[in-house]
């Protein structure tokens, strides 16, 4: 992931659009924006992938959501599969969120104190989630991670972690680490201001690798407190594991006494309401979630057995505090959304709607020959220009092939569907997706395919 937001602000590929197939949508007033954004903001933007460096043309600035639509401000209207980078998983501005939303603000938006909301979203959680037991809201995704490896490191006992190299858990300094050139390695600091000491602390290695696993446990016998992984890697890719690699970690924790987390940021209540852990049918010692428990607001939360929960502060000695963690707004939208997701079908009807669509894109391309494959489960669907049937590491995908993600995604746009900006990034199917919708949006996969591949 931090290897390819350095490829997005390296500015490699900013040549002039040279119009092909549909005329280039307007971007004037979203180019207006930009150029004052750049006075107020690094980059112009509050997140990186946000530049558009890895694609044609200046960000767009979205103006209004509504179902699986987006509008920026020149008026241009998109099929949306971005949906906030996966939180919307019922669409823009739902009307059950919405409602809750309103109805809880009449009362006031912050109060830095319990609210019976709190025990609503828990128990909606905790009741239909068998792998945890007791949870804490926090403000977002990194920050679940953060806290949950603190907690991780005072329950144990040790200092080291072990991650892989391809999973990326939020920009905390212990996980902005990449790997080295050895087969356990320490991390190396991927962006500066991250102390070397730090990264020292954390030990990386590749995916679907049990020889390394293997070697990092003799090496670091009783030193490693957690593997952490996301058990769907989804911020570089979608680089989907085999169960059995999956088991292997829980297995091998197990053996030496560390702790597995699931990073579940992304695949939390996506892949099906108890996550990629239900999913697998593997129990992690620790799970992280955040996105689509706050229905679009910044939230975030991590859960464990009420043993390991019952050493966070007040309780126990690891400290941790946020004065807007449990912010009534965002548990309102929680508890609406997540209220949904529990209908007899939801997921179900979801996933095969995904799965319609992914596989006629991937007929299509098949029929044509095209080097594309598309890579899915659960909702969760990312675009590669490979012929390998299967990609399971970060160092399994060519870079060369985003300079043809960037094509397509230009060609995407002008045919009113929209894709997060990067090819290492994943795209989304949201409830409000219609027949109709995911109808056109494939008519305009295929013609910018073609259009892809006629100009290699």
């Amino acid at each position: 992931m931090l290897d390819s937001i350095k490829k997005i602000f390296s500015g490699e590929g900013d040549e002039p659009v040279n119009a092909t197939g549909k005329t280039d949508i307007h971007r004037g007033k979203s180019a207006e924006l930009y150029e004052k954004a750049k006075t107020f903001f690094p980059g112009g933007v509050n997140s990186p992938v946000r530049a558009f460096k890895s694609v044609y043309g200046t960000p767009l600035f979205i103006e209004k959501g509504d179902g699986c639509h987006v509008w920026d401000a020149d008026g241009n209207q998109f099929i949306d599969f971005c949906c906030s980078w996966g939180p919307l998983i019922l669409g823009h501005n739902n009307a059950k969120v919405r409602e809750k939303v309103t109805e809880v603000m009449q009362k006031g938006m912050s109060f830095g104190a319990p609210t019976a909301l709190e025990n609503e979203l828990a128990e909606l959680i905790l009741k239909h989630n068998k792998f945890i037991k007791k949870l804490r809201f926090v403000s977002s995704g990194t920050e679940a991670v953060m806290s949950a490896i603190r907690l991780a490191r005072g329950y144990t006992q040790r200092d080291k972690i072990l991650k892989f190299e391809g999973c990326y858990h939020g920009h905390s300094d212990s996980l902005l680490v990449k790997a080295g050139s050895g087969l356990v390695t320490f991390g190396e600091t991927s962006s500066a201001g991250v102390p070397k000491s730090f990264a020292d602390e954390t030990i990386v290695v590749a995916l679907n690798d049990k020889e390394a696993l293997q070697k990092a446990f003799e090496e670091f016998k009783d030193q490693i407190a957690a593997i952490i992984i996301e058990p769907i890697p989804a911020n570089n890719g979608l680089l989907l594991q085999d169960k059995e690699f999956l088991q292997y970690l829980r297995d091998i924790c197990s053996q030496n006494g560390s702790l597995l987390i699931f990073d579940e940021v992304i695949s939390g209540f996506r892949v099906g309401f108890e996550g990629a852990a239900g999913y697998y049918g593997i129990k992690p010692d620790i799970i992280t979630y955040g996105k689509i428990i706050g229905g679009g607001l910044p939230v975030g939360c991590y859960g464990a057995s009420a043993e390991i929960m019952d050493n966070i502060s007040p309780v126990g000695s690891v400290y941790q505090a946020g004065t807007l963690s449990g912010n009534p707004v965002a548990m309102a939208a929680g508890i609406a959304q997540l209220s949904e997701l529990l209908r007899m079908g939801f997921y179900r009807d979801l996933n095969n709607k995904t799965e319609e669509f992914t596989e006629s894109i991937q007929r299509f391309a098949s029929a044509r020959n095209y080097k594309f494959k598309v890579f899915s489960i659960g909702s969760i669907f990312w675009f590669a220009f490979t012929d390998k049937e299967k990609i399971s590491r970060a160092d399994e995908i060519d870079p060369a092939s985003m300079e043809k993600f960037k094509k397509m995604h230009r060609e995407l746009l002008n045919r009113g569907v929209y894709l997060g900006p990067s090819g290492y990034e994943v795209g989304f199917i949201s409830s409000a997706h219609n027949k109709i919708d995911l109808e056109k949006a494939k008519r305009a996969i295929f013609d910018s395919l073609d259009l892809v591949f006629r100009d290699k």
